[in-house]
């Protein structure tokens, strides 16, 4: 048996979740995972499910799936030479002229043709998902049996709903619960631009006749696309981090600010519900490990599933303030009107830093704590 087919029937399924400009230290996992794959082989990841930053991630794995090496060292590669002016407008004249823009629209009356408004325009992403994505190979790379499926999770601001678009083989049927759903089809980049969009910060995207924003908005069950596509085992790459001295706001007599608040809503945005969801699998799992194997079988939809998760070691909010002065000067304006400086205990910062020195510098943790669980992540996804 090949490797590919290895990788393939062991159903590892890797979920990545969102974060914005924090997605960097998923791909510093990654390049540690990549050096414990032989060259030339395939990912051993045949399911790949993603949330907002993290499905762009996931997506750029799933057009090289099958080389595993070279999909990471491309990931690395942009995210390494990144900076803020190609994931959204930062230049004085279209950032201001944006926000008068939203101001003016708001006066529009109803019948009047409206865009979608946020605080910033994040058209560059578009132009570069669709310069560095080959949407094209993950079919191929399903087809040659490299991969299952990928998928790409939005939140609808028109149902409310949580639809998690994926690209599979025929086998996988759509699924429909309370507040969520998969819907088949092929993955683009305006997928990627709808679950990436971080509320109020930049636009919705509109997908058929849905308006959609950030998947982890209304996503109550980050795991549930993973397992709906047939993944046993996940490896997860959380956002819980310890918080380090700058954001410990304990003994801060003041009351938080609006911005402080803000970031707060983001962090639970991003992390509250993937750290439910694990409780709640981890106590299926007992449940069903009560259960006697013949009778187990007979529970239609229930299963083991095993998990690993990997979380940051060090505080992102504490990293973005060291490199809170190489955001763009009319970034940097934007933030002080609305509260947020280098010492600010809100994490808006932490999303919205897309320079170079502040993603390689959360690439590096991500490699050193995924280097610190070698013997686990290996043991994990069975590479020797």
């Amino acid at each position: 048996m090949s490797n590919k087919r290895t990788y393939k029937d062991s159903k590892n399924a890797l979920v990545l979740t969102g974060g914005g400009a924090r997605a960097a230290y998923q791909v510093g996992v990654l390049t540690a995972i990549a050096k414990f794959v032989p060259r030339n082989h395939g990912i051993p990841f045949p399911i790949l499910a993603g949330t907002s930053a993290g499905a762009i991630n996931t997506t750029g794995l799933a057009c090289y799936a099958s080389c595993f090496h070279l999909g990471v060292k491309k990931l690395e590669w942009v995210w390494k030479n990144l900076k803020t002016e190609r994931i959204y407008h930062s230049d004085p004249v279209r950032v201001f002229g944006n926000i008068s823009k939203a101001m003016l629209a708001s006066f529009q009356a109803d019948y009047a043709t409206k865009t979608a408004r946020s605080l910033l325009n994040n058209a560059p992403l578009r132009e570069l998902l669709n310069l560095v994505v080959d949407f094209k190979r993950i079919d191929s790379n399903i087809l040659r049996g490299y991969l299952d499926a990928v998928s790409v999770t939005a939140s609808s601001y028109s149902s409310g709903d949580s639809i998690s678009f994926y690209q599979s083989e025929q086998t996988i049927r759509p699924w429909y619960r309370a507040k969520r759903r998969g819907q088949p089809g092929k993955i683009n980049s305006e997928h990627l631009m709808a679950s990436a969009a971080i509320p109020m910060i930049f636009p919705s995207i509109k997908l058929q006749t849905e308006h959609f924003g950030d998947g982890s908005v209304h996503q109550l069950s980050p795991l549930s696309p993973a397992i709906h596509l047939g993944a046993e085992r996940l490896f997860i790459v959380g956002v819980e981090q310890p918080k380090e001295p700058l954001h410990v706001m304990e003994n801060n007599p003041h009351p938080p600010t609006s911005a402080t608040i803000a970031g707060h809503m983001l962090d639970t945005v991003f992390a509250d519900t993937l750290q439910s969801d694990l409780e709640r699998m981890r106590r299926i799992n007992a449940t069903l490990s009560l259960i006697p194997e013949e009778q187990r079988q007979s529970q239609e939809g229930l299963k083991q599933i095993d998990s690993l998760v990997l979380n940051p070691s060090h505080d992102f909010n504490a990293i973005a303030s060291h490199y809170f002065d190489e955001l763009p000067y009319s970034i940097r304006i934007l933030l002080r009107c609305i509260g947020i400086n280098q010492d600010s205990e809100s994490s808006i910062t932490s999303y919205l830093l897309f320079e170079q020195k502040y993603c390689k510098h959360l690439i590096k943790l991500g490699f050193e704590d995924a280097m610190e669980k070698e013997s686990k992540i290996r043991e994990f996804l069975s590479l020797k």
